[in-house]
């Protein structure tokens, strides 16, 4: 300090002016390290419809596609009519992406992603690559056909899957929240087998894992609720229940993409033993058939082995799936 003191004043300008370039030199260097990029969002869920067209018997003609919150599915609405955006309301995080098909058939597809960031928003618009050719973020893997997809929903009656050829209207809202996002279902006057109900669906995906929660709440007990896995005959059913557990699982894994014929899946449905009353095989789905509840709740996921540094052997799935059993035994829940 007392050298500094004696310093001449030309010299100690010297230096303060150095120093003031040298200080303005860290501060934008500060600053440039503070504007980094806002991280995307973790989850996304939406449903897209198109305006400005016009209906021409089951087909939506012209218009083009806009994002809505909330939407009541019009009458004349059925599969490929053109109406909504890849058919219904799609919903992702990092590993994996799903959507329902919002019509008669209410099966869940698969989206695989190679990508970890959001992409259902330019997914299947009329400019875009088909969602059925590979492309760099991915595309839909699974054949749904006739059955209920992954976790989708009917009513397994008269030896049969109803699936949702008879409702009076259905409704649905969006929600992305911090911390999951939802589709919100609302059926109103769903008739199977001559028995109506209402049926409200919320299915949820978190960040940080592939799997999604079904919350499903008919208006009245109801026999039959049921959920599944596709069935493909070449590819074995596999069971996991721990002794003493509340919980347990089907699976399949195998080759059963539609993306090449050497890329490998792995699909599981997660349940409470309490809500099941049986489990078998229908014709086109692994049946996992429920009680007759006020309130179900299951979850489901898939893994494809081109994910990004996702599961790439059945060695893995199964692990992966037991540790999960293991939680939900424990805690009752995955998120």
């Amino acid at each position: 300090m007392t050298i500094f003191k004696n310093l001449s004043v030309s010299l100690f300008l010297v230096f303060g002016l150095y120093g003031c370039k040298e200080n303005t030199s860290k501060t934008v260097e500060s600053t440039n390290q503070t504007t980094t990029k806002t991280p995307g969002p973790l989850t996304y869920a939406e449903i897209s419809i198109k305006e400005n067209g016009s209906w021409e018997g089951e087909k939506y003609i012209g218009g083009s596609f806009v994002n809505v919150s909330e939407l009541k599915v019009p009458e004349k609405h059925t599969d490929h009519s053109g109406f909504i955006r890849y058919e219904g309301p799609g919903w992702e995080n990092a590993q994996v992406g799903y959507r329902l098909y919002l019509d008669w058939r209410n099966a869940i597809d698969i989206f695989g992603k190679k990508v970890d960031t959001m992409v259902l928003h330019q997914v299947g618009h009329p400019n875009s690559t088909s969602y059925h050719d590979d492309a760099p973020w991915g595309l839909d893997i699974l054949k749904a056909g006739k059955s209920m997809g992954l976790g989708g929903f009917g009513r397994y009656v008269n030896g049969a899957v109803a699936h949702f050829e008879e409702v009076g209207s259905t409704r649905v809202k969006i929600d992305n929240a911090r911390d999951r996002s939802t589709v919100t279902i609302d059926y109103s006057q769903w008739t199977t087998a001559g028995e109506p109900i209402d049926l409200t669906a919320k299915i949820n995906i978190f960040p940080g894992d592939r799997f999604t929660l079904v919350e499903l709440e008919p208006s009245s007990k109801i026999s039959g609720l049921s959920t599944g896995i596709v069935r493909f005959s070449d590819i074995p059913l596999q069971r996991a229940e721990f002794e003493g557990g509340d919980w347990g699982y089907i699976a399949t894994y195998g080759k059963q993409t539609l993306a090449g014929d050497e890329d490998l899946l792995g699909m599981a449905l997660f349940y409470n033993k309490e809500q099941v009353e049986r489990i078998l095989e229908g014709t086109d789905d692994h049946l996992v058939v429920f009680k007759a509840l006020e309130r179900i709740e299951y979850y489901f996921l898939a893994a494809w082995d081109q994910e990004k540094e996702g599961i790439k052997s059945e060695a893995e799935f199964i692990a992966d799936l037991d540790n999960k059993l293991k939680v939900l035994d424990r805690d009752g829940k995955l998120r």
